[in-house]
């Protein structure tokens, strides 16, 4: 099985990085990760994890394939078989670990989000049969419904070991990225912030047509004044608030 060479892999980020004209720490800081990571890299001690390939080679200018080959290639030129054999091989390797996802998960929350999702289409149906404005509803509940769907299906349950060795506020999984500010994510934290995007998913999708639905039967005017702010409350500071707090307390 072809393996990475550490030496080869950090020679070619270092240089990589230089061409740039940035210090480890500038490389860091775009990839939101400390600059010993960076260094270690560099010196052969570590390669980057998987989650860590797909922004190292956007942050450097090169595709995944060239970071795995450790060299540039030219566009014009058309891999040789032994290449794309080494890259293949590599990439297995590197992937052996496959994560555990959230439909190999003994639970109930798949069963909670079809409900939810089955009822907050209930509550829009009622919405637009009274004549509720929806025009600041329709987004976050399709968010809710994209969010839930990720969060109880495909959500990978366990992070890589890079974010128990560094500092990472941000992670990569397939479509879905999360940035949070001034918290890491780890596998201490991971469980709890799932929970909160399940929660807040299924939630989102039954509260808010029901809250506009019971606002607009007591006076439809009012909900055409409040209706952003609540949805605003609601859909973000919902969200993101709760997954800061969570994420913090248990980092």
């Amino acid at each position: 099985m072809q393996t990475i060479d550490k030496q080869q892999f950090g020679a070619f980020v270092a240089r990589l990085r230089k061409e740039k004209g940035w210090t480890q720490k500038e490389l860091a800081e775009r990839l939101c990760i400390s600059d010993k990571a960076v260094s270690k890299w560099e010196t052969g001690a570590s390669i980057p994890d998987t989650a860590m390939l797909l922004p190292l080679s956007e942050a450097l200018g090169v595709t995944v394939t060239e970071l795995l080959l450790c060299r540039c290639q030219d566009p014009a030129q058309t891999m040789e078989q032994e290449d794309v054999e080494q890259v293949v091989q590599t990439a297995v390797l590197y992937g052996k670990a496959h994560p555990r996802r959230a439909w190999r998960e003994k639970g109930p929350w798949r069963l909670i989000y079809l409900l939810a999702l089955l009822a907050g289409a209930a509550a829009m149906w009622l919405c637009y049969r009274n004549g509720v404005r929806m025009e600041a509803l329709c987004a976050p509940v399709v968010l809710g419904a994209i969010f839930g769907a990720y969060f109880c299906f495909y959500v990978r349950l366990q992070l890589p070991e890079i974010y128990d060795r560094e500092r990472i506020n941000l992670v990569y999984d397939g479509f879905f990225q999360m940035h949070m500010v001034g918290m890491a994510f780890n596998n201490r934290n991971w469980p709890h912030i799932i929970t909160v995007g399940r929660v807040w998913s299924c939630a989102v999708m039954v509260v808010l047509p029901l809250l506009a639905l019971g606002v607009a039967v007591l006076d439809p005017t009012l909900w055409l004044w409040v209706q952003l702010p609540v949805v605003l409350i609601v859909a973000l500071g919902g969200l993101f608030v709760p997954l800061w707090v969570v994420g913090k307390r248990y980092q």
